[in-house]
């Protein structure tokens, strides 16, 4: 404990008095010391990518403690907003480390069980992360990678044991794809003045203009870039004829065009002008004439910039964000995107890699050949708010026939997917988060899968391609038929509850019955009519088929669809709704279930034909074929609510008996009828009649 710690009070004001007239001097000594040690940590040349941990105990018996840890000098300091926070608990365990991406790993640490907790500043994306510590070997440093959002780097052990985080994922900040915290809010003024800037005279005399509204170094940074993204066209022409184009500043300034090295020297060129520092890099791209899976080697093929802000280096390229090129690369479109300036290093490095590893602003740097076979993700993927897709490579093989596609969000979103231009090689389901995607090739060899997205709050009808697959298909699954009709996404998600669908009895997208038979039930809001369809490739399809092998009914609150096959196969139940306030409208799309009967024996006839007094809640317990036996006798049991009697009109009339439980019984002899009806009598209306049922007899 400190010497002050024991004066009395007296004792500790002649300490400060006597103390006083050293002070200057001691401010001094600080201030030198502590800008050597800057001087001495910055490096202008390379990505600065180590942060300090601050580290702070807390347990119910001690009092708080905060300390610097940097190798092995500790130093006391206040608690810093960007600090790691450190909960000691009192029960001793092994590191354990945890996020979405990476396999937990366990080391030793002396001072019973830690808890890292990340928290935000103003320029670290938001995230969390933990880091359990057990009581055992000695840490001698803790390192933290600020440019991918703070992760951990490595801890080393007296035995130099080290791990490090090896998937490089979506920033820990879901809401950002910058690198920097920025509200794009407040560029707005400045964006709209940088894009109007026309000068052709000289690179000084473009960039004065545009200092007339830009300050900061980030308004510097963002007024050249926007200048460049809306003034510097692509150069299809130099594109095919090298001799053709110029990278020059001067030459790109005055003429207007210039392929990837001419938008990064001249961005190179504006930013030494305005003072910020600013590196031109080289490498290999995922980009126009890309094919997932190819290799890349010899002469790189795009340049970018880095620049530096706040005490570190960001990433942009103002090519992919000035616009696009057609498929043959002769015409090119202005077509602002935002998502290429400063985007986080971790989302970069999925389409652009460094000749120098350095500039990937990652630690540690991924290889060439993970870079080969990462996932890349399309800008919409994130900029929708998109967090992961599995598989995370680009070139998937089919198992059995069949491939597994799955999709994680934080916002609703629709989907839909292409197999070779084809939507009918999949089943998709929506989940709270995403959806998951079943591909079944329907030939084998090479097939190209794309995953096209839009947020179901979003107003536009068209989807953002945000995947692209490369799937390799060994065998078809000859048994997966997928009909014609059916429409993805399939089965009850969190859409069809929006529509008023609750509580399916059947949450699944397929329903397997071996009989042939089946009953989907739903609990519905009240103002929602919902009509029913089956379609199959399977046969020909008749108006019978498609409506009267389902029968509706509402027990209580909820909507029961039967349903009886007519024959073996695989069957599209599409489902229907509108409201009932709107009688004139017509049905809108729902969704539909896949049903799958393999019973060569089944052949269930239509349900008997319901007149327009029958109603809803009405409920037919049987006979629920539509086609009797002759000669026989019938057991009618049916419940209609409110009604004097009910009887069944044959040869002659057959009066159904009420019992206790509210359904009107009896039985019913066909014999020499060619049909029957079920009539009832409305209470209060005698003497008058309605059919409500009608049932077809077999001929002998």
């Amino acid at each position: 404990m400190a010497l002050h710690h024991h004066l009395s009070l007296w004792q500790k004001v002649l300490l400060g008095i006597f103390c006083f007239p050293f002070l200057p001097f001691y401010l001094c000594y600080l201030g030198c010391t502590g800008n050597e040690e800057e001087e001495g940590k910055r490096d202008e040349e390379v990505p600065q990518n180590v942060v300090i941990a601050r580290v702070h105990y807390e347990d119910e018996t001690a009092n708080d403690t905060s300390q610097d840890i940097e190798g092995s000098q500790q130093k006391q300091h206040k608690r810093q907003q960007d600090s790691l926070v450190l909960h000691r608990n009192k029960v001793s365990a092994g590191v354990h480390y945890e996020d979405e991406t990476a396999n937990d790993t366990s080391q030793d640490i002396e001072g019973g069980r830690v808890t890292f907790v990340a928290q935000p500043n103003n320029t670290t994306p938001q995230f969390f992360k933990k880091l359990s510590f057990g009581k055992g070997k000695r840490t001698s440093s803790v390192r933290g990678q600020d440019n991918r959002g703070f992760t951990v780097d490595g801890i080393k052990t007296a035995q130099q044991q080290t791990f490090q985080k090896s998937n490089y994922v979506y920033p820990w900040d879901r809401s950002s794809l910058k690198s920097l915290d920025i509200h794009l809010a407040k560029f707005a003024k400045l964006d709209d003045y940088a894009s109007r800037v026309d000068v052709k005279g000289s690179v000084e005399n473009l960039v004065m203009v545009l200092l007339q509204e830009a300050h900061t170094e980030l308004e510097k940074v963002r007024a050249i870039f926007i200048w460049i993204c809306h003034h510097i066209e692509y150069d299809t022409v130099g594109f095919h004829n090298k001799a053709a184009r110029s990278g020059d500043p001067k030459d790109i300034l005055q003429s207007r065009k210039g392929v990837c090295a001419g938008y990064a020297g001249l961005f190179l060129q504006m930013c030494s002008v305005v003072g910020v520092k600013c590196k031109q890099i080289s490498g290999y791209s995922k980009g126009y004439g890309y094919l997932i899976g190819q290799k890349f080697s010899g002469n790189t093929d795009h340049a970018w910039n880095a620049v530096y802000l706040e005490g570190r280096w960001h990433l942009l390229d103002s090519t992919w964000a000035a616009g696009n090129v057609n498929d043959n690369c002769t015409q090119f479109k202005f077509d602002y995107n935002e998502f290429y300036f400063l985007t986080h290093p971790s989302i970069f490095i999925e389409s652009h890699y460094p000749e120098d590893p350095d500039w990937q602003l990652l630690s540690p740097p991924l290889s060439l050949k993970q870079f080969e076979n990462n996932m890349r993700h399309h800008n919409a993927f994130y900029s929708m708010g998109l967090l992961t897709s599995s598989p995370d490579t680009p070139v998937i093989k089919t198992v059995n026939g069949k491939s597994v596609i799955s999709v994680e969000g934080r916002t609703p979103t629709l989907f839909t997917f292409h197999v070779n231009g084809d939507k009918q090689s999949g089943l998709m389901t929506l989940n709270k988060s995403g959806m998951k995607l079943e591909v079944y090739p329907k030939e084998t060899g090479t097939h190209t899968l794309q995953i096209y997205a839009k947020l179901f709050s979003s107003s536009k009808n068209s989807y953002d391609s945000v995947l692209e697959y490369k799937m390799e298909c060994s065998s078809v699954d000859k048994k997966m038929k997928i009909p014609t009709e059916l429409k993805n996404p399939v089965g009850p998600s969190w859409l069809t509850e929006k529509e008023g669908f609750h509580h399916p009895s059947h949450p699944e997208p397929i329903i397997h019955t071996p009989d042939g038979r089946c009953s989907v039930s739903f609990t519905l809001n009240e103002d929602l009519d919902v009509m029913a369809t089956l379609h199959t490739d399977d046969m020909t399809v008749t108006e019978d088929i498609k409506r009267r092998h389902i029968f509706k009914c509402i027990l209580e609150n909820q909507i029961v669809l039967k349903i009886q096959l007519p024959q073996a196969g695989t069957f599209v139940l599409g489902i229907y709704h509108k409201n009932k306030k709107h009688k004139g409208n017509s049905y809108d799309y729902g969704f539909n279930y896949l049903l799958s009967c393999t019973n060569a024996a089944v052949k269930w006839p239509v349900f008997p034909l319901t007149y327009a007094s029958w109603l809803e809640s009405y409920e037919l317990v049987e006979p629920t074929a539509g086609v009797l036996p002759a000669n026989r006798n019938v057991h009618f049991k049916l419940k209609v609510p409110g009604v004097n009697s009910v009887f069944v009109k044959g040869k002659g009339d057959s009066h159904l008996t009420l019992s206790g439980d509210g359904y009107w019984e009896g039985s019913v002899n066909t014999s020499g009828c060619r049909d029957v009806n079920v009539m009832i009598e409305e209470t209060g209306n005698t003497n008058y009649y309605h059919s409500i049922l009608n049932y077809l007899v077999e001929t002998l």
